[in-house]
């Protein structure tokens, strides 16, 4: 009988070396190195990288498969560092929070998931949903749905009436009083208690408006919405409970109070000068532009009846400003993050934020830098995402064209493999 099993783990194991996937790529980015080489096979052994060769090499023998990727440039899978992937723009959506349920939010959110997987987004960062994210996250760790690999802030923290409270709008009977439990929170006490309240729902990240925003309804979209203290509480708790902490932000001076508190990332953006620009660099503090989001709502909010007449005003203020305080902060040396906030716009249309970074000045391999190797350190995936190298995770993506030269070839993701499978071809 040992005999048998020792013969058996033997067969297993030969299969299991045998397994391996050659992806023989013409161009290939070197994101440590900001470089592209040409003609390499990258070997994958179930869901690791285990060589990079120089060379087209390997044969479709046994349980070999060769991927044809030479006349194509392959690079690490994506990561974007802002999504909101459990619904989408579209003109009902503040009705839909009366007229969905939670299924309804999970069938919704699993097409958005694998959507974003074909656009070549293997990693995403959802910043803020009812907490049907956390089960999907789950879902997609187990291989029960294919989606990418999702860390998430659960519901995000608001102020009363400030852009994360989710009675916003609504008549005075349906408003009720949330608090720290629904994300909601006034003082210190309720600050500490609602990052708690989101590590025990199962969030990675904590996510706070520090201002108020251009799509909840409410008049203001960039006032501060957090005292000093209560930010600076919800950091060092998170710290505590091993998480780290985005702001969404659009005015200065809840910017500011966020940066000193210690928050990692500063989302938006809007409206920075160049003075919180020099406080971020003090700080360390990234800033993730979402460009792609603020054109969207700046065109749909000329558009009669997309969005609330509340809306439309701050939509057309802010959401233009947002590329050229980006190309600012890209010149003033600020750390930047790619991230895009699909949801508030069509999710799978991430790749445009590409373009949108290069035409505001920074250098093509820059964009894609921001969205591998940096966007790995965040999220303390360094060393396992965002480099195709020996050892690391094989999440692979590749193009038609070299990105140097056409940036818009990364709104086309002709080939996406996560953690070894194929899912694109």
């Amino acid at each position: 009988m040992k005999k048998l099993v020792l013969f058996l783990l033997l067969m297993v194991s030969v299969v299991s070396m045998a397994q391996k996937k050659y992806l023989q790529c013409g161009k290939l980015v070197d994101t440590e190195n900001g470089t592209i080489v040409n003609n390499k096979t990258v070997v994958v052994s179930g869901s690791i990288i285990e060589n990079v060769l120089d060379g087209f090499v390997g044969d479709a023998t046994g349980e070999n498969t060769v991927i044809d990727l030479r006349n194509k440039t392959v690079m690490p899978g994506l990561i974007d560092m802002h999504v909101h992937i459990e619904g989408e723009t579209n003109p009902d959506r503040y009705l839909q929070a009366f007229t969905l349920n939670d299924a309804d939010v999970a069938f919704n959110a699993a097409e958005i998931a694998n959507r974003t997987l074909l656009a070549g987004f293997t990693t995403v960062r959802d910043l803020g949903g009812s907490g049907v994210n956390v089960s999907l996250r789950k879902a997609i760790a187990k291989g029960k749905i294919p989606g990418p690999r999702i860390f998430t802030a659960e519901k995000a923290i608001g102020t009363t009436g400030g852009h994360a409270d989710p009675t916003n709008g609504r008549k005075k009977e349906l408003m009720g009083d949330p608090g720290p439990k629904e994300g909601v929170i006034n003082g210190v006490e309720d600050a500490r208690k609602a990052v708690r309240q989101r590590y025990k729902n199962g969030a990675d990240w904590i996510k706070i408006t520090a201002t108020g925003g251009v799509l909840s309804v409410a008049k203001s979209g960039q006032n501060p919405q957090f005292t000093q203290e209560e930010v600076n509480e919800i950091v060092k708790t998170a710290k505590e409970y091993g998480m780290k902490v985005a702001a969404h932000a659009h005015g200065i001076e809840g910017m500011k109070r966020a940066i000193r508190a210690g928050v990692t990332t500063i989302e938006h953006g809007s409206l920075m000068d160049k003075e919180t620009a020099a406080l971020m660099k003090q700080y360390g503090t990234y800033l993730v532009p979402t460009i792609s989001a603020g054109r969207y709502v700046a065109d749909k909010a000329k558009i009669d009846g997309y969005y609330p007449a509340i809306i439309v005003p701050k939509a057309l203020e802010i959401g233009s400003k947002i590329q050229d305080m980006y190309a600012m902060a890209y010149n003033e040396g600020v750390n930047i993050a790619f991230g895009t906030d699909a949801g508030v716009f069509p999710h799978g249309e991430n790749g445009k934020e590409f373009g949108y970074m290069v035409e505001a000045g920074m250098p093509a391999m820059k964009t894609i830098q921001s969205a591998t190797i940096t966007n790995a350190k965040l999220l303390d995936m360094e060393g396992k995402l965002g480099v195709i190298k020996e050892g690391f995770i094989a999440d692979i993506v590749a193009v038609n064209d070299n990105p140097l030269d056409n940036i818009d070839t990364m709104e086309d993701v002709v080939f996406v493999m996560k953690e070894g499978k194929v899912y694109k071809q």
